[in-house]
């Protein structure tokens, strides 16, 4: 099972921008590398990750084999609502991690 963290606000003002930082822990094995018996170890990376804002996409990225492990995503987006941003990570050998964030926003004193 795959460990992830996500570093965003739990509070915003409407129309803020808001940085988001998702950091999962996946080995991200290239299937280029030869293992102990001199065979070729099978490939098993993160192929595509997804940001969705209240089930809007709000980013996206497809991954190859050049990502490192543990692979660190930064990205920015616009505070319009409140509710939940969902992450997924889809990848090789049928894995799938989802993850889900509240953002609620706030009322500015006038």
């Amino acid at each position: 099972m795959a460990r992830a963290l996500i570093h965003m606000p739990a509070t915003a003002k409407r129309g803020e921008v808001i940085e988001i930082r998702a950091l999962i822990g996946h080995p991200m094995e290239t299937g280029y590398r030869v293992g102990a018996e001199g065979k070729l170890l099978a490939r098993d990376i993160i192929r595509q990750f997804v940001c969705r804002y209240n089930g809007e996409q709000v980013f996206g990225a497809e991954l190859h084999q050049a990502i490192s492990a543990n692979p660190y995503i930064a990205f920015y987006t616009l505070a319009t609502e409140s509710g939940t941003l969902e992450f997924q990570w889809d990848g090789d050998n049928g894995f799938t991690h989802t993850e889900k964030m509240k953002l609620t926003l706030t009322v500015s004193p006038s």
